[in-house]
């Protein structure tokens, strides 16, 4: 049985892409950590005289597009991906690409050849057995190759060549859960909420105190990022001339008798959106402004919270904010903390049971899970039972089944900032229907819908899985410079 924390779900780290790029950079992290433990005797990583790293399957296809050369450049560094300076990222990398030497390692002193032209190899044609998304690391020291290969499995989960995909973690937990059907259980043996029995749960790994504060941080996160996405004009990088949309929404809807009015800080924000009127229409405008500004800002490597994937980073902190927005009584610190206890939860079953890679799945197992596991938190936040909870998380992905992953340029843009506008609106209707419904009407359960994804998923033909293969990737004309 598999272990999982809200915190596995919800991750801080930096854009674009949580497998293509957090995970490659966690990847990274441990090999070093592996081999600075084996090469003790000899100095450690100090005696490394030159690195490569070979990427495979989605990885080779779409890597550049989605930074996974930089944030292994980074992670090479020494860099962290939830305090590395992100304005800096830029500078780091080519300061590297220009000296082709590491002089830090891991953040340790070294002497190390690296040309990032030719040392991050793209084997578009090749795909290591175990997963879609494959690296293999090799550090050569004197005439002895080490080499070690791991998957970035999604979501910024790592595992190496020799692990078993689910087995690595376990912590065993007062009420665990593989399936809805357990989750249900626990919840009415107990005649409480899904937040009280995660909250009973997530005790197994961390005192209470870290508890709220590191969700508190995750919030804040979010809330920081939405916030810059809304107060930051200009193009994304890349190449395809994406305009950012986020910034003049926001002040569009904040302009009244041609007089925009804005705040300092992102909670005074909130209170002058929450003190304005606005109409239905312009509700809906604002939840797209909350999805865009966070996938605006994932897509030019800003700081964001893998929910559950960095493609997918929009979803919740919209559907989360539309709540704290719009809810006719203000919204407490508890009831956002209780709201991201819900949605950790919701995505674990769907890691469990099928897949959040986009390399698997499509975005079917990005979008649509993190529909889901929005949907799931708001019923609850709305005074929904578990029943409907759980119903408002089969119904918000049973609409996104078969949705295929085919990133325009091999970026994170096209189609992928709107598409999470749509999963978070989508999120939104499936809470609100399901508060309005009886479960025991409903034909289909979340049980069904997480089997029909991971069915589908093996079902779908790769060139829809992140490959930029496919879909819109190959009907969109467009040319992107290489970089």
């Amino acid at each position: 049985m598999e272990s999982l924390s809200v915190f596995d779900m919800l991750k801080i780290g930096v854009g674009p892409s949580s497998s293509h790029t957090l995970g490659p950079w966690r990847a990274v992290q441990r090999w070093l950590a592996e081999l600075a433990e084996e090469l003790d005797a000899d100095g450690g990583l100090a005696a490394i005289g030159h690195v490569e790293v070979h990427l495979y399957g989605s990885l080779a296809l779409t890597g550049q597009g989605h930074a996974t050369d930089q944030a292994i450049a980074l992670a090479l560094l020494g860099y962290e991906p939830e305090t590395v300076p992100v304005d800096g990222i830029p500078g780091f990398v080519h300061d590297l690409a220009a000296a082709k030497k590491l002089s830090a390692l891991g953040g340790i002193a070294a002497d190390v050849d690296f040309d990032m032209a030719t040392d991050i190899v793209f084997h578009i044609d090749e795909r290591l057995p175990g997963h879609a998304n494959g690296l293999t690391c090799r550090a050569f020291v004197d005439e002895r190759v080490l080499s070690s290969s791991y998957y970035s499995v999604g979501g910024g989960f790592v595992v190496g060549e020799d692990e078993v995909l689910g087995a690595v973690g376990f912590v065993a937990l007062p009420h665990p859960s593989q399936t809805p059907d357990e989750l249900g259980a626990h919840c009415a043996e107990r005649s409480c909420s899904i937040a009280d029995v995660v909250w009973t749960n997530e005790q197994a790994w961390r005192s209470d105190d870290e508890i709220r504060e590191g969700l508190r941080k995750i919030w804040k996160v979010m809330l920081d990022g939405v916030y810059r996405g809304c107060h930051t004009d200009g193009v994304l990088p890349g190449g395809l001339d994406v305009r950012r949309r986020a910034a003049p929404l926001s002040r569009r809807l904040l302009t009244v008798d041609n007089v925009y009015a804005d705040a300092d800080t992102p909670g005074e924000w909130v209170e002058l959106i929450r003190g304005r009127e606005f109409r239905f229409a312009e509700v809906l405008q604002w939840v797209s402004t909350f999805a865009m500004a966070v996938n605006e800002e994932n897509a030019d490597l800003g700081r964001v919270v893998t929910a559950p994937t960095n493609g997918a980073a929009g979803v919740i902190p919209a559907v989360l904010l539309y709540h704290v927005c719009f809810s006719a009584e203000p919204v407490t610190e508890e009831q956002i903390i209780e709201f991201l206890l819900v949605a950790g939860e919701v995505g674990t079953l769907f890691k469990k049971g099928a897949t959040i890679s986009a390399a698997m799945g499509g975005c079917q197992a990005e979008v649509g899970v993190s529909s889901a596991m929005a949907a799931a938190a708001l019923a609850e936040a709305l005074g929904g039972t578990v029943a409907q909870s759980l119903m408002a998380a089969e119904i918000a992905m049973e609409h996104h089944l078969g949705m295929t992953c085919d990133p325009v340029g091999g970026l994170v843009q096209v189609p992928c900032i709107e598409r999470n506008t749509m999963g978070a609106v989508k999120a939104i209707n499936a809470a609100e229907l399901a508060v309005a419904s009886n479960p025991d009407d409903a034909r289909v359960s979340l049980t069904d819908v997480i089997r029909t994804l991971r069915e589908t998923a093996e079902d779908m033909s790769d060139r829809y899985k992140e490959t930029s293969q496919g879909g819109l990737a190959v009907n969109v004309s467009v040319r992107v410079p290489e970089c």
